[in-house]
């Protein structure tokens, strides 16, 4: 194979309770990366639509992702790449994850399928930090294995990968501000009181076990965040009212998609997918803030060839 065109989506992390540890890919909104084999070593980005990136291939999480691959296999050719940002970089449904993820797997294709998903997710994981400085996996994993995703371990990297309940959607909107991951982080707090602490780690085990058994129930009362939530919620304008009025439409839950700004409403079904739509919509809609708002199955299959 000497060329590939890809489709990398967007990805929701934290999932709640999940905080770096979940996350699931969507339908339909992400990158689209093409991948051409070229006879000089080393690897160059020829274009980028979408968003205002770096060209630099040491700095752009992609190239520096396929960088590094060749290195590692001590290929004997190039990569020229391309990226199309479907979704903004800075809104919480892990756009450097897409790049990263996508550009982990379109080499390997090159490479001749040499890695394995969890040896990808490694490489991905080093496009992360170079992108925003965190070594974080939720959304890259999420990407490159599809569905839901738990990582289990950092040390050594374990991913496991979870069902997906059929009739779960997503509904999510993204308000036109920007929170940069370093603000998000930085407003976490220190310390966790041992009662929240229990809280959140039965929710993740309940989120889980109602991912294993269509347990919407028990999936929808898993949705709680006792520690991101709370700190992180008042960089982004009007949360409250938003996660209100998904939960009065039906919701499951709704909470901070990665750092934000996203705010993502799990629900079950279509219809109820439909009102939690047009809720949140004639919500923010009073706000003056621009938006962009969207519906999605969850992505089962990840990163696809198109």
């Amino acid at each position: 194979m000497d060329y590939l065109k890809i489709f990398s989506p967007a990805t929701v992390a934290n999932v709640s309770c999940g905080f770096d540890s979940m996350g699931f890919a969507v339908d339909d909104i992400g990158d689209e990366m093409t991948f051409t084999k070229t006879k000089e070593k080393g690897v160059k980005i020829t274009n980028i639509t979408g968003a205002d990136l770096t060209y630099n291939v040491d700095k752009n999480a992609a190239s520096a992702v396929v960088k590094k691959m060749l290195l590692e296999a001590n290929a004997n050719f190039g990569i020229e790449l391309t990226i199309h940002k479907g979704f903004s970089p800075g809104s919480g449904l892990g756009s450097s994850a897409a790049s990263a993820a996508g550009a982990a797997f379109g080499a390997n294709q090159l490479l001749g399928n040499k890695y394995s998903e969890l040896e990808l997710t490694k490489f991905a994981i080093f496009g992360e930090e170079v992108a925003c400085g965190s070594a974080i996996a939720d959304n890259v994993a999420a990407a490159i294995y599809g569905g839901f995703v738990l990582v289990r371990s950092y040390q050594p990297l374990e991913i496991v990968k979870l069902p997906v309940p059929t009739a779960l959607r997503v509904v999510a909107i993204h308000p036109q501000i920007e929170v940069k991951t370093k603000d998000a982080r930085e407003v976490l707090p220190k310390e966790i009181p041992l009662k929240n602490a229990i809280t959140q780690w039965a929710n993740v085990g309940g989120l889980v076990s109602g991912l294993f058994t269509n347990d919407y129930t028990l999936i929808s009362n898993s949705l709680v965040d006792l520690v991101a939530e709370p700190a992180r919620k008042n960089l982004i304008p009007h949360f409250d009212n938003v996660k209100n009025s998904a939960l009065n439409a039906g919701a499951l839950g709704a909470g901070i998609s990665g750092s934000g700004p996203t705010i993502f409403a799990l629900c079950k079904g279509d219809e109820i997918a439909q009102k939690v739509y047009k809720n949140i919509n004639e919500t923010y809609q009073k706000t003056g803030i621009n938006f962009e708002l969207f519906i999605s199955k969850v992505n089962p299959e990840g990163i696809k060839i198109i």
